[in-house]
């Protein structure tokens, strides 16, 4: 079965895509199949989101669409950014200039628990739904460690690996992040939707 994935985002296809794909399912990007859509992210919660992503992007391609509505929520901060992860500090910053100033913002703060939250939505043609949630708890590092992933992986500690997002492989990653764990609780969802209309994902 082939989805549509609600995001411009080249991290988000690769983590996805090599999730996905374990289950049977072929995830391309809207931008390659010449969706150019940028969809406002007007919710107030991920949920409500990753729901708007999916479902224009749906409309757009008559393909299942799924999305991915991300974020950041630090202790200390009262759970900011949260909703506003993408947009934290205003618009036209760098992942760099965004991680930059959150550490600023946590200057002299001790408490550096923090939770990664996923929220993965799936709309179908139709306009059925499923949607699923993950969290990966941590903590802000005090300066930036590693050179992979994306946003804010450099400066987001994961104790039980000791190492930030940044640091880790992609397997590793994949086995403990926000995403892979809402992508767990999809496919769950997804397969009992697939056994309640009778779908077989390799058609």
């Amino acid at each position: 079965m082939k989805f549509v994935l609600a995001s411009h985002n080249p991290g988000k296809l690769t983590e996805m895509r090599a999730i996905l794909s374990e289950f049977g399912v072929e995830l391309v990007s809207q931008d390659e199949l010449g969706v150019h859509i940028d969809v406002e992210e007007t919710g107030e919660t991920f949920r409500e989101n990753a729901l708007l992503k999916a479902r224009a992007v749906m409309e757009q391609t008559q393909l299942p669409a799924i999305s991915d509505d991300s974020g950041l929520m630090v202790d200390a901060l009262n759970g900011a950014p949260g909703v506003y992860t993408a947009r934290y500090g205003g618009e036209g910053l760098t992942d760099e200039q965004r991680y930059r100033l959150l550490l600023s913002s946590l200057t002299g703060q001790t408490n550096r628990t923090a939770h990664f939250y996923s929220c993965i939505a799936c709309v179908f043609p139709g306009n059925e739904t499923i949607t699923a949630q993950g969290v990966c708890d941590g903590t802000i590092a005090f300066a930036p460690m590693g050179q992979d992933g994306f946003g804010y992986d450099p400066i987001f500690f994961v104790p039980a690996l000791r190492k930030t997002f940044a640091q880790m492989t992609a397997e590793e990653k994949n086995s403990v992040s926000h995403r892979a764990k809402a992508l767990a609780a999809f496919r769950v969802e997804f397969e009992k939707y697939c056994g309640e209309k009778n779908i077989h994902v390799d058609e």
